[in-house]
């Protein structure tokens, strides 16, 4: 404040970052001890004491494997993650700037600040996980964020956004479009609760890192802890392909999904008006299959619409709650087997004898059919992707700045073609191999779509 009083609000730690901005952020760190902290404390303290500083502001220090610290800057500011150091201090940052500006003295005591709980941010930016995390322009078709507030364990959930469904994402501002946070008494709590929330966060008609977030939180070193500032570098070194799960996580998910289908051809058991010869059978028998994972499995209904019990591998699984209709988007399941309970919240969409399901961070063609449906469907031929390898596509929307090559010239490995800029970065193009240019399609000052043509080659 401005009666010299100084106060430290505990650590952030953020070293979850791509190409140095940061996508998770937690208070507190998991690598911090008490007299870490308390040190860390002191120094940022005197710093602000030295200058004379008023108002909120974070310190940034690097820390070695040894819990050494070294002054990186000070942002004299309210930063993007403020949400966890709020949920786990109890103190409004924003409302304790104005009070500060405004002449007050801070109320608080250093000793009043404590810990309490654990805080996780997710970053939702508007940039494609599956394309290297290029940015990703488009209108908000759909966008859904989980309900905020205390959930039944007591946990919380909170959401801070500017944008709401319509909004225009534009290639002339910085992609983060949410801050995706939840509080819990531990880590691990805080963790399952984003788990949830990321899970039921509908967001369509733009490329975004919800995927990524969400398969971060499964991964076994983030979870433990043991994480840096090159995790990502270093877990997903050829980018991200999507998340992998677990036999027993398919598993699930393929229980959820014939319940849906199951209901469906309920559902259509009891249509009005049908022709007297014609009389719809509901099957008991079905064979799901999620790319090369596919099983037989058995269902008999329980408890109505809500409730069935599904054989899978010769185990019994009891579906007590299935919170979803035909044409919803989102779904919510619990699955008991054996002693194990699972609660689902599954993005689904409809698709030919199945649907597409998203679910933790993992984007699944979820195929539901009859014993016969399935013997014919292996005999379809699979459609092959279009050959673009004579083509430079535009890897997002954006503007091209400038084209370095003209028709007849020849190219080499890693020579610039092109750039591309959007959202506040300038994006360079290289020739993947050596060819010769046939034909240019963009030139500087043009507005490309994804995959739109730049250049063709012989």
């Amino acid at each position: 404040d401005k009666h010299g009083k100084v106060l430290y609000l505990n650590e952030r730690e953020c070293s979850i970052q791509r190409r140095n901005q940061k996508v998770i952020e937690e208070a507190p760190s998991p690598f911090l001890d008490t007299q870490t902290r308390a040190r860390m404390g002191a120094e940022s303290v005197a710093l602000a004491q030295a200058v004379n500083y008023c108002s909120a502001g974070t310190v940034e220090f690097i820390v070695d494997s040894e819990r050494n610290f070294y002054f990186l800057e000070m942002n004299t500011r309210l930063q993007v993650e403020h949400p966890v150091t709020e949920l786990i201090t109890g103190v409004d940052l924003v409302e304790q700037m104005i009070r500060v500006a405004a002449g007050e003295k801070l109320a608080l005591e250093q000793a009043d600040v404590k810990i309490d709980g654990w805080a996780m941010e997710s970053r939702l930016y508007a940039e494609d996980p599956y394309r290297g995390f290029l940015p990703s322009i488009g209108r908000l078709t759909r966008y859904r964020p989980p309900v905020e507030g205390v959930r039944a364990d007591g946990s919380k959930v909170r959401n801070d956004t500017g944008v709401e469904e319509g909004s225009e994402i534009s290639m002339f501002y910085d992609p983060m479009i949410a801050k995706l946070c939840s509080w819990g008494a531990d880590r691990m709590a805080a963790i399952e609760t984003m788990r949830g929330a990321l899970d039921a966060f509908e967001v369509e008609g733009i490329g975004h890192n919800l995927p990524f977030c969400a398969a971060v939180m499964d991964h076994p070193r983030f979870v433990s802890g043991e994480i840096s500032t090159a995790f990502i570098e270093e877990e997903y070194p050829d980018g991200f392909e999507g998340a992998k799960l677990s036999g027993d996580a398919l598993g699930n998910v393929a229980v959820a999904a014939l319940c849906m289908k199951h209901l469906q051809e309920r559902r259509a058991t009891r249509i009005e008006g049908a022709t007297s010869t014609f009389r719809r059978k509901l099957a008991a028998d079905w064979v799901v299959s999620i790319g090369e994972w596919s099983r037989e499995m058995a269902i008999a209904v329980e408890g109505g619409d809500q409730g069935a019990v599904v054989t899978l591998d010769g185990q019994r699984f009891d579906v007590s709650a299935l919170d979803w209709r035909p044409g919803a988007s989102l779904a919510t399941v619990e699955i008991r087997n054996g002693d194990v309970a699972r609660q689902l919240t599954l993005k689904v969409a409809p698709r030919t004898e199945g649907f597409r399901i998203r679910y933790r961070g993992a984007d699944l063609d979820v195929k539901v059919r009859t014993r016969r449906s399935h013997e014919l469907a292996l005999l379809m031929p699979v459609k092959l992707p279009p050959d673009t390898s004579k083509l430079l596509l535009c890897p997002m929307p954006g503007l091209i700045v400038r084209v370095d090559v003209g028709v007849g010239d020849e190219v080499q490995e890693g020579q610039v073609l092109a750039v591309v800029e959007a959202m506040k970065m300038e994006n360079i193009l290289r020739a993947e191999k050596r060819a010769v240019v046939s034909a240019v399609k963009a030139a500087p000052g043009d507005s490309l779509a994804v995959d739109e043509v730049i250049l063709e080659f012989e």
